[in-house]
């Protein structure tokens, strides 16, 4: 299918959403993925020019919060091979799959990513208050710190494969995975998650990238919305309700899930 400019305008439109979603509740994957499907691409083909699109808008977001970083930087070395590797892996998995088998699991990997949109609030809640415990708490020994870190690797890994894969609510089950293993503040657990999704998203867009199946033009113009999107959510993270966002993205979640499962 060709695009004309009233075209090209609504995946703008769309990646600028998702860019700024993405940066304060996740879930950009949701608004982009399906404005391709509704222009008629076939289900791989949206996914792939979906996740190189995005890829700006995580790397603004990264650069927007790289100042809460911390003491995080130090732990990147060891997370951000592995989110890669995951990245690159579930990119694999899609394409080892097939068009068939990934537009029967379409209406799935959208309600899973709703849920975990849905129950991020609550998750965020508890890491908190794991975190403040964690704080009164005394220091931990050596072989519990050892087990924390396995374990981190771990759950990045298994995050970053379904984010390679499709991307939807990724950034919820590392920054669960984050909060359940590091002793950190909210804040810069965050800002680790979003260095994480970036890696795992720039796998398996380069990846996709040599595939053949990008639609580069839709791509790009969706990556200049994604940038500004990352880069002013990324600003506002702290000031827009991130329940307000996430409510909505959910709610398209859960009413394209339905549609696509009957149709």
């Amino acid at each position: 299918m060709n695009f004309d400019i009233p075209h090209y305008l609504l995946v703008a439109l769309a990646a600028l959403a998702a860019g700024f979603v993405n940066a304060i509740a996740g879930g950009g994957t949701l608004i982009t993925f399906p404005a391709l499907i509704f222009l008629g691409l076939p289900p791989v083909t949206a996914n792939v020019t979906s996740t190189v699109a995005l890829c700006p808008g995580y790397f603004g977001a990264t650069w927007a919060q790289r100042g809460l970083l911390g003491g995080g930087r130090r732990r990147l070395s060891r997370l951000l091979p592995v989110a890669a590797a995951g990245g690159l892996c579930g990119g694999l998995l899609l394409f080892a799959s097939g068009e068939r088998t990934f537009r029967f699991l379409i209406p799935y990997l959208i309600f899973l990513a709703s849920l975990l949109l849905a129950v991020q609030g609550p998750v965020r809640r508890r890491l908190a208050l794991l975190a403040e415990r964690r704080g009164e708490a005394a220091q931990e020994g050596n072989k519990d710190a050892s087990e924390a870190a396995a374990l981190s690797l771990l759950g990045v890994g298994a995050a970053a494969v379904y984010g390679g894969y499709f991307g939807a609510g990724m950034s919820v089950v590392i920054l669960g995975v984050l909060g359940l293993t590091m002793r950190d503040s909210l804040t810069r657990l965050n800002a680790l998650k979003q260095s994480i999704a970036l890696a795992t998203n720039l796998a398996a867009a380069i990846l996709f990238a040599f595939s053949g199946r990008v639609r580069w033009l839709a791509a790009l113009v969706m990556a200049v919305g994604a940038l500004a999107g990352g880069i002013l959510g990324g600003r506002l993270a702290n000031r827009i309700s991130p329940s307000l966002l996430r409510g909505l993205v959910v709610g398209l979640g859960l009413a394209l899930g339905l549609y696509y499962l009957l149709t």
